[in-house]
């Protein structure tokens, strides 16, 4: 493998990773705190593409489309939320999947009626349709380190808020102790309401920028779901920058398979690396509880 393209897969590799953690630390979140199992939340990956199309086609912008797409996902999960996810939390584990796997059924036949079963297909915008000379003689398509820079900008936005604000103080505390939250006056309701409307937004952030490489279409939000609770799974329940790190692992991982491994060895190489991970640290790299 040349230099250039050594550099280019890792160049890959982390966009890849930032995307990834985008979904994972909306859902490392959510189940945290609220102790939920959110299938649907490839769903909320789905709708932030399609509603990123939409609103692009109305402005003519595809920043504007994207800007509005993610407060509009965050009110549809927070309706969700609300309306089926709240009678959810007392439920074991077992119900928690199959009602949000009935969602998964629910969203894929709503977007076939509102969009229709065509896939979609978006233009890079065009200031970032070019390349950039990362290194001399190493051109990269600037739209993906866009992407790139974009994921890295929210993972500390994501770490200044946890770790600086208050909501970040009671996401913390929530996610130690949820009972001990409430009895002190906080409304534990509306917590769980913010931070799933959080997790929406960037779920939503991570499928209007897959919209110009990947095709909008039904069902786009499951294939990386798997790959979301690989990346939760290795890095800890709960834990957001376990989440970083697991994402951007997994996107090297998964980028160098793919190029290095037959197709059939490369589809199981990020499975093998959670084998070992776990079999080396059980509760992952950095449980919240550790």
């Amino acid at each position: 493998m040349t230099a250039a393209l050594f550099a280019e897969q890792v160049l890959n590799g982390l966009q890849l990773g930032v995307m990834l953690f985008l979904m994972a630390a909306g859902l490392t979140l959510v189940f945290g705190i609220m102790n939920l199992i959110n299938l649907a939340h490839g769903s909320l990956y789905m709708m932030g593409a399609y509603l990123t199309a939409t609103f692009q086609q109305a402005t003519g912008s595809f920043f504007l489309g994207l800007l509005l797409a993610l407060p509009a996902t965050a009110v549809v999960a927070m309706l969700v939320e609300l309306v089926a996810l709240r009678q959810l939390y007392d439920r074991d584990h077992l119900d928690q999947v199959l009602a949000t796997f009935g969602l998964i059924l629910f969203f894929n036949e709503l977007t076939r009626i509102i969009w229709g079963p065509s896939a979609y297909f978006l233009d890079v915008p065009e200031v970032l349709s070019g390349t950039v000379e990362v290194l001399p003689g190493i051109p990269y398509p600037a739209f993906r380190l866009a992407i790139l820079l974009a994921g890295l900008a929210v993972a500390a936005f994501l770490f200044f808020l946890i770790a600086r604000t208050r909501l970040g103080m009671l996401i913390r505390a929530g996610a130690s102790n949820r009972e001990m939250v409430s009895a002190l006056g906080v409304d534990i309701r509306l917590l769980y309401t913010l931070v799933f409307g959080l997790g929406a937004a960037l779920a939503a952030l991570a499928g209007g920028m897959a919209g110009p490489i990947l095709a909008v279409q039904v069902g786009m939000g499951e294939s990386i779901l798997i790959l979301t609770f690989v990346v939760i799974v290795i890095g800890g329940i709960g834990s957001v920058h376990g989440a970083l790190v697991a994402a951007l692992l997994v996107g090297l991982v998964d980028t160098f398979g793919s190029v290095l491994l037959p197709a059939a060895a490369a589809e199981m190489a990020i499975y093998l690396l959670m084998a070992l991970i776990l079999v080396w640290r059980p509760s992952g790299l950095f449980p919240v509880n550790a």
